[in-house]
């Protein structure tokens, strides 16, 4: 990994990322508002739910402040800890997603088989297997440096892990959360030296994978068809992309205001989880969709720039770890926008930080919170260095 310079600055001798912190409380804030702009008329109009308007509102602040208690207690957690338990905590997130295929253990939803209940909500192991496949793959790198130009000690190992891992996802099946998880591993390789010209070679070898998986299975084959012309069957299979695009056509430049989203009373499925990029859209317009790229960019880039930092202490772990949470927050968030506005075929991922769902809050806000402990740990190093010159 190459060594960057960084000079002791005022902005180093502050205890936190501040404008990070920031950043990321916003963009938490805006999607409660957001949910419960999303989700009023489907709770209304749900009488298995009581018709109350809040109903999604409430769940997803009490999933928030979980998730904030979590990442504070995952702030406490010393890098070296989440170094030491890397392979335990792969080995606990795998027993998770094996556990969803058990009959009478894992629940299904929508045909897919994703889901534990416990204790009156249901927890997404694929979710958290995210972040724990982030947390291997930074180790593993890290312990494999000296030999990053071996082919069958650094990447074969590696791909029979997540081999593995992606026939669990496969078997939900969970295909969205399989290509940001390979996509964690494979950047994290490479940003750790891995070899440049085999790095390619074998990215062409997946994409030919991938296409394989999406051609030999009808239901991932019909999805592709119907993303090429979703107005050929505008009432059935495109149904749902039809009118994502029309929400992104009604907002326009301003929006039509706050809460004002026609799609949303019954037209869009997913609305307050999937496609809830198409309501902002709608409600806040271009404008509200380019502020919600700049935080997400603003995020993406503290993170490469706090691995940067870590890098210049040779601190190649923690570099990866957040070089890592850069790619994943950038594919998933750019896989969802995408599938919202018709770029990309659709896929159950949701919009980190914004969209309504308790597993994906809390593994978002403790993989943030780890960030924001490496940006201190590294600060405090480079206070105790520039101290003792």
């Amino acid at each position: 990994m190459k060594r960057f310079n960084f000079p002791l600055g005022i902005a180093e001798q502050s205890e936190f990322d501040l404008p990070l912190l920031w950043a990321i409380m916003t963009l938490l804030a805006f999607g409660l508002v957001m949910v419960y702009s999303a989700s009023i008329a489907s709770a209304e109009a749900d009488r298995h739910l009581g018709f109350r308007s809040t109903y999604f509102f409430v769940r997803q602040l009490f999933y928030v402040g979980i998730a904030l208690l979590a990442g504070w207690a995952a702030f406490q957690v010393p890098l070296e800890r989440w170094k030491q338990y890397a392979l335990p905590l792969f080995g606990v997130g795998a027993l998770g997603l094996l556990l969803v295929l058990v009959p009478g253990v894992g629940k299904e939803v929508n045909g897919s088989r994703r889901w534990l209940s416990f204790l009156g909500f249901n927890v997404q192991p694929s979710e958290f297997m995210k972040f724990f496949v982030l947390v291997y793959a930074a180790d593993y790198t890290a312990r494999k440096a000296a030999v990053m130009h071996d082919l069958k000690k650094v990447f074969l190992p590696m791909l029979i892990v997540m081999f593995l891992v992606g026939l669990l996802l496969l078997k939900e099946p969970d295909f969205g959360a399989f290509v940001v998880m390979i996509g964690i591993a494979g950047a994290i390789l490479f940003l750790g030296g891995f070899d440049g010209k085999w790095f390619v070679f074998l990215m062409v070898l997946l994409a030919i994978s991938f296409a394989l998986l999406i051609v030999l299975s009808p239901y991932r084959f019909n999805r592709l068809i119907w993303f090429w012309n979703p107005w050929a069957d505008p009432f059935g299979k495109g149904y749902q992309l039809t009118h994502a695009l029309i929400a992104f056509g009604h907002g326009g430049l301003w929006g039509l205001g706050l809460g004002a989203s026609v799609e949303k009373q019954l037209y869009l499925p997913e609305a307050h989880t999937d496609f809830l990029m198409a309501v902002i859209a709608e409600e806040l317009g271009f404008l509200g969709v380019l502020v919600t790229l700049g935080l997400f960019s603003f995020l993406i880039a503290r993170a490469f720039v706090i691995g940067r930092r870590a890098a210049s202490m040779e601190r190649y772990f923690e570099a990866l770890l957040a070089q890592g949470v850069g790619v994943w927050f950038a594919l998933q968030s750019l896989v969802n926008m995408g599938v919202n506005m018709g770029l990309l075929p659709t896929k159950g991922l949701t919009l980190p930080l914004l969209s309504y769902g308790g597993s994906g809050i809390m593994a978002n806000v403790v993989t943030l919170a780890v960030l924001l402990r490496i940006d201190h740990e590294t600060r405090q190093k480079m206070m105790r260095r520039g101290g003792s010159r």
